[in-house]
């Protein structure tokens, strides 16, 4: 597995990888933390997995950096072009997949969300593939919003989520 940290406007942001895909990332230089929410069979066989921190990335770790790079600078799809290996029961799996096909720009309340991962009853199990999700950014789950318009919550704090958001509403011509 290997490792990144870039610079971000809304901080360090890391990411960690297997030769094939992004396991996790997110807004924080804290790599054992960002390690603890890989699922244990993707971390390798030791279940904890080597860490090699790379200063120059290649394979899918630089097609990684590359894309936040690229979303900072106007890019938005970017991280949606990067493959993403998740692991969990069926339904977070698909609601996963259906998060990354929420575009830019566009908001989701929990309750559309759940309809969309196709069960539309199950507004907390929805809101718990969200809450677990381990890619972010990759995985956009900051597009999701309560039923009321508020942001919610974010593992890396309201503050980089709002700014996510504002970074995505598309302007005025």
């Amino acid at each position: 597995m290997y490792a990144t940290t870039l610079t971000t406007p809304d901080g360090p942001f890391s990411i960690l990888a297997d030769d094939d895909a992004v396991l996790a990332s997110g807004w924080t230089d804290d790599l054992a933390g960002l390690l603890a929410l890989v699922h244990p069979t993707l971390r390798g066989p030791a279940g904890t997995g080597p860490l090699a921190a790379s200063s120059a990335p290649d394979g899918v770790l630089a097609e990684a950096a590359d894309a936040v790079r690229d979303y900072y600078e106007g890019d938005l799809g970017a991280p949606g072009r990067v493959p993403v290996r998740q692991a969990s029961g069926p339904f977070r799996t698909h609601a996963w997949d259906v998060l990354r096909e929420v575009k830019a720009g566009e908001r989701l309340t929990y309750t559309q969300y759940a309809a969309r991962a196709g069960r539309p009853a199950a507004v907390r199990a929805a809101a718990g593939a969200c809450a677990m999700n381990a890619a972010a950014l990759f995985v956009p789950c900051h597009r999701i919003l309560r039923t009321d318009g508020s942001l919610g919550g974010f593992r890396y704090g309201l503050p980089v989520k709002e700014s996510l958001l504002t970074r995505e509403t598309p302007t005025p011509r």
